[in-house]
């Protein structure tokens, strides 16, 4: 494996070297197109369909293709006899990162609801508002899922639901029926351990984001929550069971393909307006 870092040229040397029949060229930018005509040799490119996505973004024109991301990387490679195996994406974890259910708080040892709260760029995750309310409507133990930087938030989150030791407000939430129990983990397991937690839980809620993707490697039914981008980019889950939480009725979505640090327009209505509409057993 050679990684694509800043001295472009070096390794250009070192792919010289190896005599490669041909490129298999899934990034299709700059970069890879020095690399591609520098070695001269045959190369199967991924179409970004850049321009369509630019139509979608600016006009609200979907030419797309109805096709999952997958497939169409899949297409780039199809001349070279590659096909799909139907059986959907894989990821294994090291025996040392498999996460014991005993590192969970005891509240979570009979079932628990993984939700991946964090995303590359805030306009495709919910306000922590709306994660609470969010929370509140799984009504089970939940284990929020991400990275470091999503820690504070995650915190929030916790706070919101911890309970007064009181017994009297303990029967109380028995009344209501509250079984939302908040465990933050984000932050405090590397990757694969929380692909490990992914694996363990019986739904998972997440953003357009990795974590996503992990679960629907393991084929978890997933709730997808989609703000600025949409499904129709081809990045929902795949393969597996899941539903789309979205706000279909903005004229302004898709804003972007990827993401900004907050609503364009200001009033982030694709998060603040979504309608929770699922069901959990």
């Amino acid at each position: 494996m050679y990684p694509l870092e800043e001295d472009l040229w070096k390794l250009i040397g070192l792919l010289r070297k190896e005599k490669y029949d041909c490129i298999v060229d899934l990034h299709n930018n700059i970069r890879t197109r020095i690399i591609k005509t520098a070695l001269g040799i045959k190369a199967y490119t991924f179409n970004k369909l850049n321009f369509e996505k630019w139509l979608l973004v600016n006009f609200k024109i979907n030419q797309l293709p109805s096709l999952h991301i997958v497939d169409r990387y899949l297409d780039s490679v199809k001349p070279l006899g590659v096909k799909a195996d139907a059986l959907g994406l894989d990821y294994f974890i090291p025996e040392k990162d498999i996460v014991p259910l005993t590192w969970l708080p005891e509240t979570h040892h009979n079932g628990f609801v993984a939700y991946a709260i964090g995303a590359q760029h805030n306009t495709k995750k919910l306000p922590v508002g709306r994660m609470i309310e969010l929370c509140e409507k799984i009504n089970k133990p939940i284990v929020l899922m991400g990275g470091p930087e999503d820690a504070a938030v995650g915190d929030e989150v916790q706070k919101f639901f911890e309970r007064p030791k009181a017994s009297e407000f303990e029967s109380g939430l028995a009344n209501l029926g509250k079984k939302a129990i908040i465990y933050n983990a984000c932050g405090k397991f590397n990757l694969n351990q929380s692909a490990s937690l992914i694996k363990q839980a019986t739904y998972v809620f997440a953003h357009d984001t990795g974590l996503m993707h992990i679960a629907a490697a393991f084929r978890k039914e997933i709730f997808s929550i989609w703000g600025n981008t949409i499904p129709e980019f081809g990045m929902y889950p795949y393969r597996t069971r899941f539903t789309i939480l979205e706000n279909k009725k903005l004229g302004c979505r898709p804003c972007s393909k990827i993401g900004y640090p907050r609503c364009p327009k200001g009033h982030f209505k694709c998060m603040k307006d979504i309608v929770f509409d699922f069901y959990l057993p």
